[in-house]
C-alpha cells in the first residue's frame, strides 16, 4: 500500500517538501504562515496510531517546522493541532500567529475569510521557510 494525500489537503495546500517520516505542506489560506505535516502512512488518523520510533521522528520534524517558522517570521505565538474532523488523514498544523492576525487570539478555524494566496504570494513564503527548513538534515525540498 502506498502513500496518497487526502483530495482536500492536496486541494488547499502547495508541497513544500519532506521529512524522513512527514510531507510538508503549506496552507494556502492567506491569513498567516501555516505549515502542515501529515505522516507518510496509510490509514492513519491519530498520532498515538504511530509506533513510539516514529511519534519521536514527527517530533523532530515537528520541532525543526516551528523553528523555521519562528525564525522566518517572528511570531507572536505558535500554534499547533490536529482536528481531523473534516480530513480524517492525520495532519498536523503548525501556524504562525500574530497579535494582529484575523482570529487573535481566538482559534483561526472558522475565523480566515477563506481565500487563497496569489501563486507569486505562496511560491515567495514557500521559499522563505523551505531556505529555513533546508538548515536541517533531514528535510529535502520538493522540486
Amino acid at each position: 500500500m502506498s502513500f496518497e494525500l487526502n483530495p482536500q489537503l492536496a486541494k488547499d495546500t502547495t508541497v513544500i517538501g519532506e521529512f524522513p517520516l512527514c510531507l510538508a505542506l503549506l496552507s494556502k489560506d492567506d491569513s498567516v504562515p501555516w505549515v502542515i505535516l501529515v505522516p507518510k502512512r496509510e490509514n492513519l488518523k491519530e498520532l498515538h496510531h504511530l509506533p513510539m520510533e516514529e511519534q519521536q521522528q514527527f517530533l523532530l520534524e515537528s520541532q525543526t517546522v516551528s523553528l523555521a517558522l519562528e525564525t522566518t517570521f517572528q511570531p507572536d505565538k505558535l500554534n499547533m493541532g490536529a482536528l481531523g474532523n473534516m480530513v480524517p488523514q492525520l495532519h498536523i498544523h503548525h501556524i504562525a500567529r500574530f497579535k494582529d492576525d484575523i482570529a487573535w487570539p481566538g482559534p483561526l478555524w472558522g475565523s480566515t475569510a477563506g481565500k487563497y494566496r496569489n501563486d507569486e504570494t505562496q511560491n515567495e513564503i514557500s521559499a522563505r521557510i523551505q531556505n529555513a527548513l533546508s538548515h536541517s538534515s533531514i528535510f529535502n525540498k520538493a522540486s
